[in-house]
């Protein structure tokens, strides 16, 4: 499942169908000196060396700011540039990429300047280059960090406009109606192996040249060549979902480049973790939200008329899924479908009105507001692109940057165990990830993320209910990082907490990005307003 910007989701669809988000994990270790010898022999060695070279050359180059394109979609004053990196640290000066970077001033005065914020909105496979949108718009969350900071956003190495990578014609990916990914039969799961394995041969076929270097710790070496683009010193980052574990590994390599780091609803960095494991717990987190989102639709029966318990809800949702199993909605709207457009209720609050009212209409007899809501539209061919983009890049990041298990025994086993009392999601997110079981390239061990020399406090931001990325991540982070505080956002259960309105929270989050302080202790938090019917 992938863990998404905080307020849209980018849905994703797995090779096998699904269209549904995968929240990711991966690894790292920790960086030897720059000037380790480079003929050491030693991979992580010789990328350290890789990266000090490259950020060298990239300090000196800077970036040529310029007017946005056109059809990048960021107004003025927003400003648009790139930053040449190598394909692979350990060879600097072999092949390079580049990668699109954008930024916007700081609004205060040149006194109150602080540096530069960069962003990473999470994935694997979201763009960041939305994050300056929050000083023009206006977000009033954010006004006090925007006098401090130029807000910078960046696509991610394989996304958007930084040598995006593909693994299936665009329209083919978003064709519907896909598969039930709940499996009736052995026959049904045969026809999804199949479909992931030509997915994984796909990704082979069409950017094969790039799926080695698409890992995590690659991202993260990006990022520091970013900041020395930008003539910092040191890296002040925000990340959320994918985002934190983005921020996990460069904390791990690069401690002592650290100035603030604000890392929101934290994928486990625990290697047993990276990435089979934490597509598992997810599922169960899943179901819980999906619970919670149930409770509301039916303490709000008045609105919506879809029952005043949970188990009549679900009765409804349960005949919704057997009806467009039997005969897709307007053709095109199955269950996989309906999985992707019902999951953004359990992962952001902000989606439980809209979604329960297309459900409320359905119910009432209005199908359009359904196949609206959840079919494909095939004339926006570049949000089609954008999106099979960001499951390629999701899959590439979490394939290569772990061994995952090769046997399906096993995969069978821990699905159909789990689906028994966490239907909603599990079977979905599983072929989901399945191209990972015969991926093509190099799959890495995940980076031992750990505290570092010059690390300095990490903020950790988490929702005690979150879907995509469980609560335990939170925790487990914040041991690994020495001096971290935890803000714990109690029953409640939004992925990224930073972007909502919560006054516990967000004068924290200011005063830690203006100030750099931390409170003593760890801090739990009274939930942000529950979404009005």
């Amino acid at each position: 499942m992938r863990g998404s910007r905080p307020k849209r989701r980018v849905a994703a669809l797995g090779s096998a169908g699904a269209l549904v988000t995968a929240t990711l994990i991966a690894g790292a270790v920790a960086a030897p000196t720059a000037n380790a010898n480079a003929a050491g022999g030693h991979g992580q060695d010789r990328q350290a060396r890789g990266t000090a070279i490259a950020a060298a050359r990239a300090a000196k180059a800077g970036i040529d700011w310029q007017d946005c394109p056109a059809d990048w979609n960021l107004a003025k004053p927003i400003q648009c540039g790139y930053v040449t990196v190598p394909l692979d640290y350990a060879k600097p000066y072999g092949k390079q990429i580049k990668l699109a970077v954008d930024r916007i001033g700081n609004t205060g005065t040149k006194a109150e300047r602080q540096g530069a914020l960069i962003y990473n909105p999470g994935g694997p496979g979201g763009s960041g280059l939305r994050f300056p949108a929050r000083v023009t718009n206006k977000n009033a969350v954010w006004a006090n960090a925007a006098k401090a900071y130029d807000f910078v956003g960046f696509d991610p190495r394989g996304v958007g406009k930084s040598t995006p990578i593909s693994c299936v014609d665009p329209q083919e990916f978003v064709k519907a109606p896909k598969a039930d990914p709940v499996p009736d039969s052995e026959a049904d799961k045969l026809a999804q192996r199949k479909l992931a394995r030509e997915y994984a041969e796909g990704c082979q076929e069409r950017s094969g040249w790039m799926l080695p270097h698409m890992t995590t710790p690659n991202t993260a070496r990006d990022l520091d060549v970013i900041r020395a683009a930008l003539g910092e010193k040191k890296l002040n980052f925000l990340g959320v979902s994918y985002g934190t574990y983005l921020g996990a590994v460069y904390g791990t390599l690069f401690p002592g480049h650290v100035r603030r780091m604000v890392v929101d609803s934290v994928v486990n960095p625990s290697r047993e973790k990276i990435w089979y494991q934490a597509n598992l717990d997810q599922d169960v987190a899943f179901e819980g939200r999906w619970k919670d989102w149930q409770d509301w639709v039916a303490k709000n029966d008045a609105t919506y008329h879809l029952g005043t318990t949970r188990a009549a809800v679900q009765a409804k949702w349960l005949e919704l899924r057997a009806t467009a199993k039997k005969n897709p909605i307007g053709g095109v709207v199955g269950p996989a479908e309906l999985i992707s457009f019902f999951q953004s209720a359990p992962y952001y609050d902000s989606a439980w009105a809209p979604t329960a009212a297309v459900f409320s209409k359905y119910v009432a007899g209005d199908t359009q507001a359904l196949v609206d809501a959840a079919a494909p539209d095939l004339s926006d061919t570049a949000g089609n692109a954008a999106s099979e983009n960001g499951n390629a890049v999701y899959t590439a990041v979490e394939c290569a940057d772990a061994k995952w298990p090769t046997s399906w025994r096993k995969w069978d086993r821990d699905n159909t165990r789990l689906h028994q009392d966490h239907p909603f999601m599990t079977w979905a997110n599983a072929w989901m990830n399945l191209p990972c079981a015969t991926w093509p390239a190099k799959q890495q061990t995940p980076v031992n993320v750990k505290t570092g020399k010059g690390l300095p406090g990490v903020l950790i931001i988490q929702s005690e209910r979150d879907a995509a990325t469980p609560y335990e991540g939170a925790v487990e982070l914040h041991k690994r990082f020495k001096g971290s505080r935890l803000i714990t956002e109690k029953d409640a259960g939004s992925h990224g907490v930073t972007g909502l309105v919560n006054p516990c929270i967000n004068p924290r989050v200011d005063s830690y990005l203006l100030t750099g302080e931390l409170d003593a202790a760890d801090v739990t938090c009274a939930p942000h307003a529950t979404p009005k019917p």
